[in-house]
């Protein structure tokens, strides 16, 4: 598989949320839940918090940032 980049693999803080390993980690809001969940299909049955050093996958895809769509005020 060359050229493909492997996902982060982190392990979370005692009573850290998703959200909030999303933004400690890879800087970003919850644009990155999705691809996070779908990366970790049984990560929701555990709770709202994660437990301390809990490994969580996050994918490349989630590591992109999508910019905002640029609004012209005169279009």
């Amino acid at each position: 598989m060359a050229g493909m980049s492997a996902p982060l693999i982190r392990p979370a803080l005692e009573g850290e949320t998703v959200d909030a390993l999303i933004t400690r980690v890879l800087g970003l809001g919850s644009s990155a839940l999705t691809a996070v969940y779908e990366a970790n299909p049984n990560l929701a049955d555990g709770g709202l918090f994660l437990k301390r050093g809990q490994l969580v996958v996050l994918p490349v895809s989630a590591t992109k940032a999508t910019e905002p769509a640029l609004v012209q005020l005169w279009d």
